[in-house]
């Protein structure tokens, strides 16, 4: 028959998938319906610096997937956070957010999403998962984002007596204090959706902050003003290069051919997967240093996923395969 691939699947996509899933011939290698094997990831792309105002952005392309990040850094006063406390230095990204993403499905990227409309939950969904990878990754460095003052000598002489009984309060150290931060604001701008945004969108993340520099400032006491300098930009410090990596679970449960209880985890799953699929998995990974770390680990929906399936060699080899694909990725573009 001359009809392709992709026509068949539209046509009767449970029963195509798990015949390819489980073909009658052993000699015939698993494979889905777009011709990927289960364990096989799309292609990731990531091209950094594609915006020329923002501190640092990227586009990554993963198929038909392609998102557009852009990270703009703003300055705030100490003085104007409410109930700022120097001796919180290991929450303050969370609790004077300092770190803010959001993420936008364009008109055009896939035909759910149409003009007009307020922000889908999905939209919402992967801005606080993206939220929460920020924070529980440890990402981004505090100590990037501060501002610091040193107090005049004569001054800190004048004032010796009160710093030594706030010291703690303030956050002063040998006369030196956080005057200001850096707020991170993280657009994440989708042009073409085919299914696992959050791993594009994630990745997305990671580059554009690998490729942000923050211009170098000082606070001028007289204005009450944070002054930024033009020449030699810093760059940010990132812990790490966190991966995020996503399956979908197929059981066939829609199809007359009885499947047995039988399961297949599909690594990067696309549009049309992701339709025929009620559970999923999401790992993230960093293969900083000489082992793989876990960072986190996430289910969604359905009950078929048993811990040992999620401990398994085969699956964190995945994990780890596409580790090496998406940090050779960012870090071969980095300027």
């Amino acid at each position: 028959m001359a009809l392709s691939r992709a026509t068949f699947a539209k046509l009767s996509p449970y029963p195509y998938l798990l015949a390819n899933l489980e073909p009658p011939n052993s000699d015939v290698p698993a494979a889905r319906s777009n011709g990927r094997a289960p364990g096989e990831c799309r292609p990731l792309t990531a091209n950094l610096s594609s915006l020329s105002h923002a501190q640092g952005s990227a586009v990554v392309r993963m198929g038909d997937t392609t998102v557009v990040c852009g990270v703009r850094g703003e300055t705030i006063l100490t003085s104007n956070i409410p109930n700022h406390r120097a001796s919180n230095a290991d929450t303050e990204l969370r609790d004077y957010d300092l770190l803010v993403p959001n993420i936008e499905l364009a008109t055009g990227c896939a035909p759910q999403f149409l003009p007009g409309g307020p922000p889908t939950t999905l939209a919402q969904t992967l801005s606080t998962r993206i939220y929460s990878l920020l924070h529980s990754s440890k990402l981004v460095q505090p100590d990037d984002l501060r501002i610091w003052h040193t107090r005049p000598s004569e001054r800190l002489a004048a004032d010796q007596d009160a710093m030594e009984e706030d010291a703690d309060d303030a956050g002063d150290t040998d006369g030196q204090y956080v005057a200001a931060y850096w707020v991170l604001y993280i657009d994440i701008f989708f042009i073409s959706f085919d299914g696992n945004p959050l791993d594009a969108a994630w990745a997305a993340t990671v580059a554009a902050l690998k490729d942000t520099k923050i211009p170098r400032t000082r606070y001028d006491v007289d204005t009450e003003l944070v002054a930024c300098s033009r020449k030699d930009p810093k760059p940010l410090t990132l812990n790490g290069i966190p991966v995020a990596c996503t399956a979908a679970v197929f059981t066939g449960k829609e199809t007359d051919r009885p499947a047995d209880g039988k399961h297949w985890l599909l690594m990067d799953p696309d549009r049309l997967e992701e339709s025929l699929c009620d559970e999923s998995v999401t790992i993230v990974v960093d293969g900083k240093g000489k082992a793989m770390r876990i960072l986190s680990l996430s289910k969604h929906g359905g009950v078929t996923l048993s811990p040992s399936v999620l401990r398994s060699k085969e699956f964190l080899g995945w994990a780890g395969k596409r580790w090496k694909e998406v940090a050779t990725a960012v870090t071969s573009q980095q300027t």
